[in-house]
């Protein structure tokens, strides 16, 4: 099994949901998240003052598929998140040694 975790824009969320749901996944954890990458924040003016902001807003998706599935979870969410600009985002991938879910003690693949 492995663990994905995304970290997209805001404005994606909801068509990256809609494709991973396309493609039969619904389990996942949705974190709103503050960070920057390469792009180190941007300048804004506020009531004629100039601030940096360095920390953007994003959206972190975690979820955990099983490992024939895995490329192809990583292909909807890249196509899905993409708009072509810095800040995009990036994917993780973990190897998951186990899951159990608590309801009945199911292990492995069963539980997700």
């Amino acid at each position: 099994m492995k663990k994905i975790e995304a970290i997209i824009q805001p404005f994606k969320l909801e068509e990256v949901k809609e494709a991973l749901k396309g493609i039969g996944i619904d389990g996942m954890t949705i974190v709103e998240v503050r960070g920057h990458g390469r792009q180190k924040g941007h300048k804004e003016v506020y009531r004629g003052q100039e601030y940096q902001v360095d920390l953007l807003p994003k959206v972190k998706i975690e979820m955990v598929v099983p490992d024939d599935r895995l490329d192809e979870v990583v292909h909807t969410i890249t196509l899905s998140a993409r708009s072509g600009k810095i800040g995009d985002g990036k994917i993780f991938v973990y190897e998951v040694l186990d899951a159990i879910r608590v309801r009945n003690d199911d292990r492995g693949e069963s539980a997700l």
